[in-house]
């Protein structure tokens, strides 16, 4: 069985009413940072939080009155639970979702306030899979893919729909890649409408699952490391979904963690849009010019806006670091009046903002009569944390930065 535009457009009818369709977005600072003409498709106010709920509920609309009276179970620590809890609760069916037992509190009470069963067993996702696919087999509920499913990539394919009537000039699509799902229903449906369009996936370097299975010729599993964008961090894509990927995709390329944690600092400042690290990819691929386009009518897919509220201050400070407008840095002075003073006017000087200032007298390196002094300062951007670097050792001053 293949997918078929028309699989795509029934998808869209039976989602009316229940799934939004989001609105496209012309970014100023995007357009004029990478040369292009650049527009942003915001999945992240999707219901939900994320792009995740079309194929969720696509799937379970595509099941019998048979399967639906038994009820669905998924496996997920994110977008998928919520997805598939919301549309199982539209439609009044029975829904577990496994999840590892320290998945974040925000999204196991957003899961259960849809009205799933949430069952949390196992410390790492795989253990919650291998749970969930037991449950199944236990009690005779249909499991809902993440991504490897037809009908699933027939839901993530609606958004090509949109996107074409809200853009019929479009030149280039940037989508998120980890299973695939996303990127093939998309990808596929774009290309049945207007073969022209280019469309190029995105994932991090830190998980380069899709860019490994387009090497082999096959998707593998890869080792993975910790990513900001862990939506997209999966270690094998879908069998069914690669195979899509290789014949409608124009390619699909990497970025660093510095470049997606800067790229979601300028959506929150310039943009006022709080996203995931998965949804930043694609604009970051353009921000760090990955693809090798300039005046392009371009279209980035913001497939997700689910960040844990405890996270949110870490990303901002780790994206204030990697623009260069966070530094810390020690040093050494006399413990004698005014020595501190001489080091604050100094730093004042050079327009920098103190944000803590850390005093001792005990330490490996302190002699008696010294005091170590550790400095948190806001800064404008590299240029301006090397002027300062320079002007202290200018200074006297024996200065280490941390980044």
């Amino acid at each position: 069985m293949m997918l078929t535009l028309t699989d795509i457009e029934q998808a869209r009818a039976k989602m009316q009413g229940v799934v939004h369709q989001t609105p496209l977005e012309h970014s100023q600072t995007f357009s004029r940072l990478s040369g292009n003409d650049v527009y942003m498709k915001l999945e992240n106010l999707q219901k939900t939080g994320s792009f995740k709920v079309r194929g969720s509920f696509n799937k379970i609309m595509s099941l019998t009155d048979e399967e639906r009276s038994r009820g669905v179970i998924a496996a997920s620590a994110g977008n998928h639970a919520q997805g598939v809890a919301y549309a199982s609760g539209m439609l009044h069916i029975p829904c577990t979702i496994v999840m590892p037992k320290g998945a974040p509190l925000s999204k196991i009470e957003a899961t259960k306030s849809y009205g799933a069963e949430v069952v949390l067993h196992g410390d790492v996702f795989d253990e919650s899979l291998e749970y969930a696919l037991e449950l199944q087999r236990e009690r005779g509920m249909t499991f809902v893919h993440p991504f490897d499913d037809l009908a699933v990539m027939a839901g993530q394919g609606t958004i090509g729909l949109e996107l074409v009537e809200q853009l019929p000039d479009v030149d280039v699509v940037l989508c998120p890649v980890g299973g695939g799902g996303l990127l093939a229903g998309l990808a596929f449906t774009l290309k049945q409408l207007k073969p022209s369009i280019e469309v190029y996936g995105v994932e991090s370097s830190a998980c380069p699952g899709m860019t490994a299975a387009l090497r082999h010729k096959q998707p593998v599993a890869i080792a993975a490391s910790d990513t900001i964008a862990d939506g997209i961090a999966v270690k094998k894509p879908g069998n069914i979904t690669y195979q899509y990927i290789e014949q409608y995709v124009n390619g699909v390329v990497c970025v660093e963690e510095a470049e997606i944690s800067r790229t979601m600092l300028y959506l929150l400042e310039r943009n006022k849009l709080l996203v995931e690290g998965s949804a930043a990819c694609p604009l970051a691929a353009l921000l760090y010019q990955k693809l090798p386009f300039r005046d392009k009518k371009v279209a980035a897919i913001l497939s997700g806006g689910n960040v844990d509220v405890t996270l949110i201050s870490r990303i901002i400070e780790r994206g204030l670091v990697e623009a260069g407008r966070f530094v810390t840095f020690t040093t050494i002075i006399s413990d004698k009046p005014g020595q501190l003073n001489k080091l604050l006017r100094i730093i004042a000087e050079l327009e920098a903002n103190v944000m803590s200032i850390h005093h001792q007298r005990i330490g490996a390196k302190v002699l008696p009569g010294q005091a170590e002094i550790h400095f948190s300062l806001e800064t404008k951007n590299e240029d301006h944390i090397q002027k300062i670097y320079q002007v202290l050792l200018k200074e006297g001053y024996d200065v280490q930065f941390y980044r």
